[in-house]
């Protein structure tokens, strides 16, 4: 276990964009309106990664860039929607994506001044790795805004970044990695890894709605516009926020599932022991003075493809993905037994039900423990604090790993 604080980041990454294009389908696709399920068209905002890759003599950037340009208009025939335009249907009422293959992706290719290892430490978050994803691009018109950017940036030592803009309504994390997986293995002249589903009808609310359970983890706020008095922590907080990266090795995350284990036995996953071991420091380390019955109440995703009725596909390429949620006080949680806390958060993820999904959710709105043998070298969690909560969430996170309860 261990935590890493940087200092002294580099603030410039130097980059400069020397080229930007359309890439389109390679193969003429169909025209269509594709429908997009409740959960997709709340999630209309962009999600911006970005992927590092040591040099390769075999691939210098600019070999990479081409084959790159040419796997992806490959790509765009069987995700035909990623070429289209969002645009509202007024018969329906509902955000639906023109799959016309006329808008196509942004392409941009660009240079840093920098070599891999002279930006330091690539896992933590710079802000300067903002230069290494475009947001829009100068070869689209004004207001035509894309549902993906690509941006290859060649660095110095021959390295590269590929970084990536999409639309979340797109995807979420689990089929964004089918996509890069796709996109490899036409990049490397083979056949898709997995044929996507896009149809997003199988996500659809069910009709009549009724909304037949309470739903905490959708709380609305009723607070009259201009008097905030409860913003979230970023909006609340004049002082700089503190950025660390806490390590758990798969030692750790093994002696944390060895504490969780009910007596009745049953399969303890990493994913909830890791997420209780965040959530105590997290609730611990507020400030919450003499009231230990004040609730904490923590959030984390679901994947429900395999919850629903009948499964979705697991090449389901729209967001399969939802909140969950666990509510204890902090004196539950300062004192234990850490393998409660962990079933509860078990049973969070257990509500996922198909009914709670399709007649609640839906309508309203990895698992780490594959990675845990001895050839994993466990997780990083990345926690953003005000200076003095991260200073006791420290504390508590190397305290209660070395707890027996």
């Amino acid at each position: 276990m261990g935590t890493e604080i940087y200092q002294g980041l580099v603030e410039d990454l130097k980059v400069s964009i020397h080229g930007s294009s359309i890439v389109f389908p390679s193969q003429q696709t169909e025209r269509k309106s594709m429908f997009l399920s409740n959960i997709d068209k709340v999630l209309n905002f962009s999600v911006e990664t970005v992927h590092f890759f040591q040099s390769n003599k075999d691939f210098p950037p600019q070999t990479v860039a081409e084959k790159l340009k040419n796997a992806l208009a490959k790509a765009l025939v069987p995700y035909d929607f990623l070429a289209g335009r969002l645009k509202f249907n007024p018969e329906t009422g509902r955000l639906e994506i023109d799959c016309n293959a006329a808008g196509g992706v942004g392409f941009a290719e660009a240079c840093s001044e920098y070599s891999l290892d002279e930006i330091g430490d690539l896992v933590y978050p710079n802000p300067a790795f903002a230069q290494l994803v475009s947001k829009t691009l100068d070869v689209f018109k004004p207001g035509d805004q894309p549902l993906a950017i690509f941006q290859v940036t060649s660095f110095k030592c021959g390295g590269f970044a590929m970084g990536i803009s999409t639309n979340h309504a797109t995807f979420d994390g689990i089929s964004f990695k089918l996509f890069l997986d796709n996109l490899a293995a036409l990049a490397a002249d083979k056949p898709l890894a997995i044929n996507p589903c896009n149809d997003r009808q199988l996500l659809a609310a069910r009709s009549p709605p009724r909304v037949t359970f309470s739903h905490p983890e959708l709380l609305k706020l009723n607070i009259p516009l201009g008097q905030d008095s409860n913003p979230g922590v970023f909006e609340a907080t004049q002082e700089d926020l503190a950025f660390n990266i806490f390590h758990l090795t798969s030692a750790d995350i093994t002696n944390l599932k060895e504490k969780a284990k009910p007596t009745s036995g049953g399969r303890i996953s990493g994913f909830n022991v890791v997420t209780t071991h965040i959530w105590r420091c997290k609730a611990l380390s507020c400030d919450t003075g003499k009231n230990m019955e004040r609730l904490s109440t923590i959030l984390y995703a679901v994947n429900i493809r395999p919850r629903l009725k009948p499964p979705l596909p697991p090449s389901y390429s729209g967001n399969g993905v939802l909140t969950a949620y666990a509510t204890a006080s902090c004196k539950e949680l300062n004192e234990g037994p850490f393998a409660r806390l962990v079933e509860m958060v078990s049973e969070g993820a257990g509500r996922m039900t198909d009914e709670y999904a399709r007649k609640d959710i839906i309508l309203l709105f990895p698992d780490i423990n594959e990675g845990c043998g001895s050839n994993s070298s466990g997780v990083n969690v990345l926690v953003a604090l005000p200076s003095e909560e991260m200073e006791k969430f420290q504390t508590l996170f190397h305290k209660l790993l070395a707890s027996t309860n």
